[in-house]
């Protein structure tokens, strides 16, 4: 049977960013053509691969520190310089899923929307800023290294009765279900290349909701969110 309905003011709804609310793989589709357009394929390629070993090192995606590393043996090179801005200014409001802000306003209805995402301190908080997700959301962000090993970090920040995870990622919404049980929703987004791996279906335990796309929240009522006890 369903557990007690939580009222809508003591829900707080988590959500990812990267293939969740944008898309990123889209981004690192454009940067790679920018950086073969601007050194070459080998360059890019090293590229990529200092930035799959700062993220062995580090867990997460660090696009600007990797660019810091790529300058070696570049130093006289003035494209550099606009790799930079490139990175920086990148339009990131045009990545923006459909109906991924309007699926925030609804949540709004039923609790509190927090973005919580990983990513360093710099690149990522501007990634949200520029697509519009930053003030969709009123400023309530929250990027963390590994934000399922911080979920008391996260419940001190916003306490509630009962959370909702929805991101692209089904590893980390098993890890979260783990630690939280039944006071965790669970809602896995179909959408990049992690969460159509073939890998994605075999954890445990499942998400308690599966969606397509991010606009499916739109369809979603109080007591979707709800899990079994």
């Amino acid at each position: 049977m369903l557990s007690e309905p939580v009222p809508a003011d003591e829900i707080v709804f988590l959500l990812d960013v990267d293939n969740t609310l944008l898309d990123n793989d889209r981004f690192g589709a454009d940067l790679g053509e920018r950086l073969e357009q601007f050194f070459g394929k080998a360059e890019r390629e090293r590229y990529w691969q200092i930035f799959a070993d700062r993220r062995e090192q580090l867990g997460l995606a660090d696009y600007l520190g990797s660019l810091q590393l790529f300058r070696t043996g570049l130093d006289d090179d003035p494209k550099l310089l606009g790799m930079s801005a490139y990175l920086l200014e990148y339009p990131f409001s045009a990545l923006v899923y459909p109906g991924a802000l309007a699926a925030i306003a609804h949540l709004e209805s039923f609790g509190r929307p927090v973005v919580l995402s990983d990513g360093d301190v710099v690149f990522q908080p501007r990634k949200i800023q520029r697509a519009g997700i930053w003030d969709a959301v009123a400023g309530r962000v929250l990027v963390y290294l590994h934000k399922e090993k911080v979920l008391d970090h996260v419940q001190l920040r916003y306490p509630a009765a009962h959370y909702v995870m929805v991101d692209d990622k089904p590893n980390l919404l098993a890890a979260m279900k783990v630690i939280l049980g039944a006071r965790l929703t669970t809602v896995f987004v179909r959408q990049g290349h992690y969460a159509l791996a073939a890998q994605s279906n075999d954890l445990w335990p499942p998400p308690d909701r599966v969606i397509e796309r991010i606009s499916d929240l739109i369809t979603l009522n109080l007591s979707d969110f709800q899990v079994r006890s």
